[in-house]
């Protein structure tokens, strides 16, 4: 059994989920208290400190966005939210309310054991700014941590896209690749920088944009890329990957281009825009004329 035993708090009405997510996290060695309403769980919660608390949404008393707008963080408790409500106006409000992370009902064991191994291992999170929450128009400001990066593509991946679950997962994919080269290669992973995000969302096509603190970069100087192979050629970037020391990889860029119908840069290189059409017989940007952002 784990050395690392960790006091973790339990809020939701259904007795045979607070009864599961006990037995999951009491085999990981974890000391778990579990409360069925609001008010049960404010009255634990100023009288016992808790690494982490996983809340739902749906109690009997309160919202569990009441609860977390209350809360808000105080004795440094991380909350993982719980609950089978994954709109777009919920993860928001859970983002702007320091909701550290989110799982969608029903789960797996091992998806809930990862989000606490990885919520208790994390330093004290830094803010998340949410700057627009409308459903159509989702944007944030992210510091240029790793630790807020997988924060926001796990959030960002229980937004409901309309695609077939084989696109879905593309897009996911290039979004986490986008804000990664973001925070990594232009926020130099600097706590002090941001990156700035956005979802825009049409009947007919989602834009991702992402916007990075950086100096840009010259498309001619990323030779340790695929995307810099001739036609036809996947590997030559791996001999100039190899010679600069670097670890087998430059997939990424070309995994991007792949799966968007359309990616636009700005002149610097340090702003990409990120367009998946959802009705496939709008194949242009004549589609969406008039879309705010384009």
């Amino acid at each position: 059994m784990p050395e690392a035993r960790h006091p973790i708090l339990v809020v939701d009405d259904d007795v045979s989920m607070c009864l599961l997510v006990g037995r999951i996290l009491e085999k990981e060695g974890h000391i778990v208290t579990a409360c069925y309403s609001g008010a049960e769980a404010m009255k634990l919660l100023r009288e016992r400190r808790f690494d982490v608390m996983l809340l739902d949404l749906g109690l009997p008393d309160m919202s569990g966005l009441d609860l977390l707008t209350v809360w808000r963080g105080r004795n440094s408790t991380k909350v993982i939210v719980i609950t089978a409500d994954d709109t777009a106006e919920t993860l928001i409000t859970a983002i702007r309310n320091d909701a550290y992370l989110y799982i969608r009902k029903p789960f797996e064991p091992d998806q809930l054991r990862d989000l606490v191994t990885a919520a208790l291992a994390a330093p004290e999170a830094q803010p998340i700014e949410v700057i627009s929450a409308k459903p159509e128009w989702l944007e944030l400001s992210v510091p240029c941590t790793r630790e807020a990066a997988e924060r926001i593509d796990q959030f960002m991946r229980q937004v409901k896209i309309e695609l077939p679950q084989e696109e879905r997962e593309g897009v996911a994919q290039a979004f986490r690749e986008l804000l990664m080269n973001a925070v990594e290669w232009g926020g130099g992973l600097d706590p002090r920088r941001r990156v700035r995000i956005s979802l825009l969302r049409t009947k007919r096509m989602l834009q991702y944009r992402v916007f990075d603190p950086g100096p840009g970069f010259r498309p001619e100087g990323l030779q340790h890329a695929a995307i810099s192979n001739a036609p036809g050629d996947m590997f030559s970037h791996e001999a100039v990957r190899m010679e600069k020391g670097m670890r087998p990889g430059g997939l990424g860029l070309m995994m991007v281009r792949a799966v968007a119908d359309e990616l636009l840069y700005n002149e610097k290189h340090n702003e990409v825009i990120f367009i998946k059409y959802l009705d496939q017989a709008a194949d242009g940007p004549e589609a969406d004329k008039g879309v705010a952002g384009i």
